[in-house]
């Protein structure tokens, strides 16, 4: 079998530790602290997430959506195939390193979504941006490290506390949706997202979209109007 070749490092910045980028041939996989945190081919519950959220926002001619954390592109991709040429998409990464491989090896992997022109690429942490606004998106994708239970960063935990909740729901719009990728259940945070005043429905979704894989948790809270 081909061996993992290590491409690039950088420091995750806070308490993240180290992040890297590794190729096997054909296939990538982003590791954090040595832990698996993304693989090139393992992205269909990533499509799914983007898909669910524009389901829910169809017929809205020019769209403000917010997706916390790049990836690979995979979300971003999906996200755009389903919005229309007035939509704007504000991508939050907080690694500048996860945008620089984007723009670059990882870039064929997803079509190369970072040059469409209705992406702004904001390299901060979501939680600022979400502060910064209120009533500002139609939608908040968020898929920042391994969901509510994280595996990077102390500092992620706090979106999805009850009071990271209420921001995401201060920065919708009216009948606007959060939507939030997750390793796993996690009925706490469901029940924090009720809390808010969210509708909610839990969707699983195949890592590997059609392909099986494992099964990763997607919740579609939408905002009331």
């Amino acid at each position: 079998m081909i061996p993992w070749e290590r491409l690039e490092c950088a420091q995750v910045p806070g308490d993240g530790g180290e992040i890297c980028l590794y190729r096997r041939g054909g296939e990538f996989s982003i590791r954090v602290n040595g832990h698996e945190l993304m693989n090139s081919r393992a992205h269909g519950s990533e499509e799914a997430l983007a898909e669910l959220a524009c389901a829910r926002i169809t017929g809205r001619v020019s769209p403000h959506v917010l997706i916390g954390g790049l990836g690979m592109g995979f979300t971003l991709a999906s996200l755009l195939k389903r919005l229309s040429a007035g939509a704007r998409v504000v991508v939050s990464e907080l690694v500048p390193a996860v945008v620089k491989w984007n723009s670059g090896p990882l870039a064929h992997l997803s079509g190369n979504p970072l040059q469409d022109r209705r992406v702004t690429v904001c390299e901060v942490d979501v939680g600022h941006l979400l502060e910064q606004k209120e009533r500002a998106y139609d939608a908040i994708l968020l898929d920042v490290d391994n969901g509510p239970d994280g595996l990077t960063r102390v500092g992620n935990d706090r979106l999805y506390s009850q009071a990271g909740i209420d921001t995401s729901l201060a920065a919708l719009r009216p009948a606007g949706v959060l939507a939030v990728w997750s390793a796993a259940p996690d009925r706490a945070f469901e029940r924090r997202l009720r809390r808010s005043g969210f509708s909610v429905d839990e969707v699983r979704a195949r890592a590997r979209g059609s392909r099986g894989g494992g099964h990763h948790t997607i919740w579609i809270a939408v905002r009331g109007s």
